[in-house]
């Protein structure tokens, strides 16, 4: 499927949100269920769980600005993490924003919220109420029958 520039970004300007051979609702739905599983398995130190629906080949950047590629990668590092320092915390996840930028692309705005850590990775601070907030944006893409990660960018909230 070849895709260029100006066609994207005339969809984009257009505003389009129709999925191919689904209405937006049903896409949508899929796309905040697939969120709502990520966070279950995040609660339950899950990484193979909340690496399900990463693409096998996508890209992940976390909140240190660290980058990996693939889903393996993706679910080690979360195995780790829910491990060590986020064992047993809390995550809360909000989808914000679904913008279809192609029937079959979504950027997904997702702000989130983690309580339950002992200490924080230097460089990365919690509010004054003691939890942290990030603003994750995954862009999501439909293969297969179902809607995959194929990236996924953290970054924690800077102040108030």
């Amino acid at each position: 499927m070849t895709l260029t520039l100006a066609s994207l970004a005339a969809t984009a300007a257009l505003g389009i949100a129709v999925a191919a051979g689904s209405s937006p609702s049903e896409d949508e739905t899929r796309i905040r269920q697939i969120v709502a599983e990520e966070e279950r398995a995040w609660n339950q130190g899950d990484a193979k769980g909340y690496a399900s629906h990463f693409e096998e080949e996508g890209g992940f950047t976390n909140v240190l600005g660290t980058v990996y590629y693939g889903r393996r990668a993706f679910e080690d590092r979360h195995a780790a993490l829910f491990a060590t320092v986020f064992k047993n915390t809390v995550l809360s996840m909000s989808v914000q924003k679904i913008r279809f930028i192609r029937p079959d692309v979504a950027v997904v705005d997702i702000d989130t919220e983690m309580t339950g850590f002992a200490a924080l990775p230097p460089g990365i601070h919690a509010a004054v109420d003691g939890a942290l907030r990030t603003r994750l944006q995954q862009v999501m893409s439909k293969e297969r029958g179902d809607w995959w990660i194929a990236a996924y960018h953290n970054i924690d909230v800077k102040g108030p």
